[in-house]
């Protein structure tokens, strides 16, 4: 890691460059040793003093600061920061690569807010194909009368529009037209 101190109305001591190093070597693990560079800019304004710390890796800018009545505690906490946004994208990395679940297992999976589990719940299943036939609304009912389904779809030879002719718990046929 490549390190650059700015010290803004005070003296950048090599303590200071010290516990600065040490805090982020923890972030050079986390990613990978890969190259990174880092910016850090020490502030001192009556009794505050300031830290923040910028750092470059691959196309990731990850920023923190703090700002405290103690040198090391500001750069403690501005590098903890840092740490916590490191640690979020390694986070956000691992679930996309590794907690990836297929789209089947977590549409059935969902909760349906009414307590039921997407196992419990009624499921859509396709059973067959067929095509819609033009015909009247008269030859439609006997093709279902004669049918085990419940229902045909049709198009209205007169019409040329799409209907459904089902059957009635009463023995007649309902008919539903856009």
């Amino acid at each position: 890691m490549r390190f650059e101190f700015t010290g803004r109305h005070t003296e950048i001591t090599p303590a200071v460059e010290r516990f600065a190093k040490k805090e982020l070597q923890k972030l050079d693990r986390v990613l990978d040793s890969a190259p990174m560079h880092a910016h850090v800019t020490i502030t001192a304004e009556k009794y505050r003093k300031k830290a923040e710390i910028i750092i470059y890796w691959r196309d990731n800018v990850f920023t923190g600061a703090a700002e405290n009545s103690d040198l090391n505690q500001s750069i403690a906490a501005a590098a903890a920061k840092v740490e916590k946004q490191v640690y979020k994208l390694k986070e956000k990395f691992q679930t996309r690569k590794r907690g990836r679940v297929p789209v089947r297992e977590a549409s059935a999976a969902t909760d349906d807010g009414a307590g039921e589990t997407g196992a419990d719940a009624p499921r859509i299943i396709a059973a067959r194909r067929y095509r819609v036939k033009p015909m009247t609304a008269e030859e439609a009912a006997i093709i279902v009368a004669d049918l085990p389904d419940q229902f045909i779809v049709f198009r209205d030879s007169e019409t040329n529009k799409v209907g459904v002719l089902y059957k009635r718990k009463d023995g007649n046929f309902g008919l539903i037209e856009p």
